[in-house]
């Protein structure tokens, strides 16, 4: 699709959808459910690990493929173990794991366990690259809780068109706390994985990933929305609910999800822990990199959809590309998911527990240092810390001029480390954001928990672990973790935007635990 199309295209579904898209490019092809024409959800391979002596052993294989998008229309993606994407890898907590990594690709790549708590030499950044022909294995001591992690590649330079293309899927860890809970957990069946990302294809149905300015600026978004692997997916239920896990694996675009009957569900989880208590919600927000769990009522006489819901911009209007694409971002409705309801009656589930987890919230008087990061945004507007050339005024919220994306004022660069933390101590770290779109801010290793956002406390939907927060558009966010396990001061973890693009293009940090 040219570049012109797809801004008639976004603009057309920005005005005219409702509470589902009226594209037929967005919109669920189900049609009419009792004649079974709809494309199945793949569920992808759960691999629990095969158990040797010294622990368990995974197996994954990077490799080239092609992948049926469209009937009959073979695309290039990329894939481990498969196509497109990889299994569901499923850890327990405690247990030592060794994933051996082989690269076919004729590239190199790297596979980060985002999520994890581990040692820096496992994590899978850019410094464990994995030259063509070679193979690599992470080996770690499970920490974790029970979470909805996720791999990916970590190429530098080359993560978003790597991702883009299929190198990622889901990790599960598992604990003897969540197995005691009466929680869906038949992977498959009430236990379902949805990850989620939006994609954009040529006129031969190859997936486009240009090198064009814009999709430097607010990263790369589709007009074609893809879960697990498949376009308008539809998931025949077999029990009275079911829990979902929902990972936002795309490269830039933020989900606003909800149901197309307007019905409640029940959040559990957040990135990297169960909630103390279930939520029931209407909406759920999610950006790239984030993940939740939900729990679904699947009864209905007619089949229901998980949509996205448009969410309506305020930017103001200058004159400039720039403008423009702030006033569409994430303003398009989509089908996402049609569930068909049990076909015959099926017992009642059990109720929800009451209390799900005791979380050991993180007194801001424990934190040793308050360390600030600020992240900056070039590429034509301005603001990469009032770097960049190209003529015209400065402004702050627009404008013209050059500049890259840094973060305090810096491209990333391998060789400069921003941070050099004691292992054991407890940070505050503030995050600004000194652009006019939402940056998803990504800390690798360590689980933190947000205190405020603008000053203010964060949502019911945020109170728990995470490794992903959203910082608002000229707006601060203030998150406390600890940085306990291993010192290694010569290799580091990475802190970055996780809109790709932007990582892949200067937004990105390191630190070191000495």
């Amino acid at each position: 699709m040219s570049h012109s199309s797809r801004r008639q295209f976004l603009q057309h579904t920005a005005l005219g959808a409702g509470l589902l898209a009226t594209s037929p490019l967005w919109a669920s092809d189900a049609g009419d459910w009792s004649q079974t024409s709809f494309r199945p959800l793949p569920i992808p391979e759960l691999i629990s690990g095969e158990a040797q002596a010294d622990g368990f052993h995974y197996y994954l294989r990077a490799r080239h493929g092609e992948t049926e998008f469209y009937p009959g229309q073979p695309t290039a993606t990329m894939g481990l173990n498969g196509s497109y994407l990889g299994p569901t890898l499923q850890v327990r907590q405690h247990e030592q794991v060794h994933i051996h990594v082989q690269n076919d690709l004729s590239e190199a790549t790297t596979l980060h366990w985002h999520g994890m708590d581990l040692p820096a030499e496992e994590d899978g950044g850019p410094y464990q690259i994995i030259q063509p022909g070679n193979a690599w294995t992470a080996r770690y001591t499970v920490k974790n809780p029970a979470a909805t992690c996720w791999y990916h590649s970590h190429m530098m330079h080359q993560t978003g068109r790597q991702v883009y293309h299929g190198l990622a899927g889901l990790l599960i860890v598992d604990d003897e706390h969540h197995r005691s809970l009466p929680l869906p957990r038949d992977y498959g069946v009430d236990d379902i994985p949805l990850i989620l990302q939006d994609r954009l294809f040529d006129d031969q149905g190859q997936l486009s990933y240009p090198d064009r300015m814009d999709d430097h600026m607010v990263g790369m978004r589709g007009d074609v929305m893809v879960v697990n692997g498949v376009i308008s997916p539809t998931f025949i239920a077999t029990t009275g609910r079911v829990r979902l896990r929902l990972l936002n694996a795309a490269n830039a675009r933020a989900f606003t999800l909800a149901f197309s009957d307007g019905r409640h569900f029940d959040l559990i989880a957040t990135d990297l822990s169960l909630i103390e208590k279930p939520l029931t919600l209407e909406t759920l927000m999610l950006s790239p990199g984030e993940r939740a769990e939900i729990v679904v009522d699947t009864l209905s006489t007619q089949p229901f959809t998980l949509v996205n819901l448009p969410v309506p911009s305020t930017y103001q209007a200058h004159f400039g590309l720039l403008s423009d694409l702030m006033r569409e971002l994430d303003t398009q409705a989509f089908d996402v998911l049609t569930i068909i309801p049990p076909a015959a009656a099926v017992p009642a589930a059990p109720a929800l527990p009451a209390q799900l987890n005791d979380i050991d919230w993180l007194p801001e008087q424990d934190a040793s240092y308050h360390r600030l990061i600020a992240m900056q945004m070039g590429e034509g507007q301005g603001n990469g810390g009032k770097r960049g050339g190209g003529p015209g005024a400065r402004r702050e919220r627009g404008g013209w001029g050059g500049g890259k994306h840094r973060i305090n004022g810096r491209m990333m660069d391998m060789n400069f480390i921003e941070a050099s933390i004691v292992a054991g101590t407890t940070e505050i770290w503030e995050i600004t954001n000194d652009s006019p779109m939402m940056h998803p801010f990504h800390i690798h290793k360590v689980h933190f928990q947000i205190l405020d956002r603008n000053g203010e406390p964060p949502g019911e939907d945020e109170r728990g672990y995470k490794d992903t927060v959203r910082v608002p558009p000229f707006g601060r966010v203030r998150v406390i973790a600890r940085f306990s396990g291993e010192s290694n001061p010569h290799i580091p973890f990475m802190f970055h935007c996780h809109i790709l693009e932007h990582e892949d293009n200067g937004m990105m940090g390191q630190f070191v635990i000495v």
